[in-house]
């Protein structure tokens, strides 16, 4: 039985421990022959930080083949370098770390007291020697293969350049110009596999490692197996506890009759924008498969779900269609300026350059492309159809890089195999409901450490020291740079509980006992719409990985639209439920809506105004009926499960790192 390492330990005899130290000093200590030189950064998002730049061979087994320029930033833990070193990780491949800095020196807080954290741009990625391939940017007119095959011919050579491999090489030349002993690597999502890679190749410069949300080293899968198999596992954890009590008793049967359906022919629909302008809409099984990855992501997607499919299922397909839009970051619209690149964003071109490159795609890279095409189709034919419940293999295969990367011409050697990982300090945290990076692969990283401490958080999908809510995550880093033993998660609620089904009509709507009555019924959608759009605002927000801009416009289920600023909500026609519309316009003061009154209007609502605010109690006058009544004696559309308000916490929501690892 393996002894769990844990940091502050002393040896017994301290002379011993002296000399053994010393000599490990002079061993390991690497040589400053070119240290890092690092200045000011002169950008306000490195508050703290300082800046060098280290050029690296462009081949690290030919420095004869020319340089390439990695960008760094660095926090020192004291007045003098530290002797180790905390080297964070960002996911992609293909993301930028710098600008993270300061979320990131957050997450992993307690290895910093006494050790530098280096933040830095991989290769091809952010400030480091970005790449570029005019073939993705130019409007699509043939096959993907085609464009990525094209893509390949105009970089050259040298996109054999960019693979994990290459990276792991980088960090050892800046532990080596850096001067440091030993390094602890913090990874999220892609950043696990570099992580792992370099603990293969070079284990005697590892001092621990913290891997989030794990890609295994010769992984990901290229059909993706183990994010299909985790499907299951996650909707059930989502429906615990009687969740989706009054929603479904399923969630997975209902997903399968789904997509049965979506293999006869596509859902068609209908979405508002945010002009209130009505538009077609379609989604098929990929479609589908989408909004269950960006779940893994945005919990708020999750809760929407089962709910959208059940209306789905029910001839209403407009719920499911909105959130399909939600989930590919097109609610609300926004004004006309064009984004800003943020830190979060991913480099499509180091993307498909590092995934063709070195996927462990089933097939001989030196085949032509319908030889790659047939072979990969002979090797997903073998495999069970339940590895893919609910969807299919072809499913799997639409989705996948497979046809794109078919054409794409390797210019560098295969991966190598897996190495055998050293015995260090290892934490591993995994989301329960994560499907891009399931637990399966941290089940399995976790058995070749010994006595690796593998965290399961429940109720949180990618990134988990980024999208944890319930501080499970904080708290272990803690424990596990404190040298003492993680604890399982406490019993935990899910912030994000499943949403009810959409209401089509008014005449489903319960009327409360204090306003019977069609007014009552029309009361009880005005609320439920408010808390609609409550709900569209936080998926949006945690989808865009920050605060709305002002003037984002959320178009209304059923038509008419919402528009927020920084100081009101305006409402033109807005409806949620057929035939119930609500105008008017809402100050805001301190982030939360004033008192003013709503207009309300519409072929099946009792006509009149409501005084909606940040209180309370409700009053208004509808259908000649006036009335002024606590907010929680009106039933609301809701769950058996869920509190009379029926909605998520009110307290404002953001991850706690932007935007990290969005497609690793």
């Amino acid at each position: 039985m393996g002894v769990r390492r844990s940091f502050g330990e002393t040896p017994r005899w301290p002379l011993l421990a002296a000399l053994v130290a010393g000599m490990l000093t002079l061993a390991q200590a690497p040589a400053r022959a070119d240290p890092l030189v690092f200045s000011p950064c002169g950008d306000a998002t490195a508050a703290g930080f300082s800046c060098a730049t280290l050029p690296v061979p462009l081949d690290p087994s030919d420095s004869l083949a020319g340089t390439i320029s990695l960008k760094l930033e660095r926090a020192m833990a004291g007045p003098l370098p530290s002797s180790d070193a905390v080297v964070a990780l960002a996911g992609g491949p293909g993301q930028a770390a710098l600008g993270l800095g300061e979320f990131l020196s957050k997450a992993i807080e307690p290895a910093l007291a006494t050790r530098d954290l280096l933040v830095f741009d991989q290769r091809g990625t952010g400030q480091s020697s970005p790449l570029s391939c005019p073939a993705l940017s130019a409007p699509t007119t043939g096959t993907a293969a085609g464009a990525l095959e094209q893509c390949a011919l105009q970089l050259g050579p040298e996109r054999g350049r960019y693979t994990t491999a290459a990276s792991v090489a980088d960090i050892e030349a800046i532990r080596r110009a850096g001067g440091y002993r030993k390094l602890v690597l913090y990874g999220t999502s892609y950043g696990t596999k570099v992580a792992l890679q370099y603990a293969e190749r070079y284990p005697q410069n590892v001092e621990a490692l913290v891997l989030d949300s794990v890609v295994p080293s010769d992984g990901p899968n290229p059909f993706s197996v183990p994010t299909f198999q985790a499907i299951g596992p996650a909707l059930a954890e989502l429906c615990s506890k009687g969740a989706c009590t009054g929603i479904t008793a399923n969630p997975l049967i209902d997903l399968r009759r789904l997509i049965d359906r979506l293999r006869r022919h596509a859902l068609s629909g209908s979405i508002y924008d945010g002009s209130g302008r009505r538009h077609g809409s379609t989604l098929n099984e990929v479609g589908l498969l989408g909004i269950l990855q960006a779940g893994d992501l945005n919990p708020a997607l999750r809760a929407l779900l089962p709910a959208a499919v059940r209306s789905a299922l029910r001839g209403d397909p407009d719920p499911l269609l909105r959130l399909h839009l939600l989930s590919e970051g097109l609610i609300p619209n926004e004004p006309s300026e064009p984004p800003i690149e943020g830190p979060q964003a991913i480099d499509e071109t180091l993307f498909v350059d590092t995934s063709c490159e070195e996927l462990p795609f089933p097939w001989q890279r030196a085949g032509s492309q319908p030889q790659r095409l047939a072979e990969a189709l002979a090797a997903l034919r073998v495999l069970p159809g339940s590895d893919f419940y609910p969807f299919d293999a072809s499913t799997a295969l639409q989705d996948s890089l497979v046809p794109a990367c078919s054409g794409w011409p390797d210019a560098s050697p295969a991966p190598p195999a897996t190495g055998v990982l050293p015995d260090v300090p290892t934490l591993i945290l995994s989301g329960a409901q994560d499907l891009r990076t399931p637990t399966a692969n941290a089940r399995m990283v976790a058995a070749e450490i010994p006595d690796a401490q593998l965290e399961i958080v429940p109720y949180t999908g990618h990134s988990v020291l980024g999208s944890d809510f319930s501080g499970c995550a904080e708290l272990a880093v803690a424990a596990f740079f404190a040298g003492a033993p993680v604890a399982p998660c406490k019993p935990a609620s899910d912030r994000f509980s499943p949403t009810p089904i959409t209401p089509t009509m008014l005449a489903y709507i319960k009327a409360p006992a204090v306003l019977p009555g069609n007014p009552g019924k029309t009361l009880a959608a005005v609320l439920d719409t408010f808390l609609d759009l409550d709900r569209q605002v936080i998926g949006a927000t945690l989808q865009a990985d920050g605060e709305l801009p002002s003037g984002s416009s959320f178009g209304g289920l059923r038509g008419g639209y919402a528009r927020l600023s920084s100081s009101q909500l305006t409402l033109k026609d807005f409806s949620f439920v057929a035939g119930v519309q609500l105008s008017g316009v809402l100050p805001f003061s301190g982030g939360a809506l004033q008192s003013a009154p709503i207009r309300i209007g519409g072929s099946q609502a009792s006509p009149g105004t409501v005084r909606l605010g940040a209180g309370k109690t409700v009053a208004g006058t509808l259908g000649g009926r006036h009335f002024d009544v606590e907010v929680s004696r009106v039933r609301l559309a809701r769950t058996a499960a869920s509190a009379p308000e029926a909605g998520w916490s009110g307290e404002r929501v953001a991850f706690r790192i932007p935007g990290l690892a969005r497609l690793g």
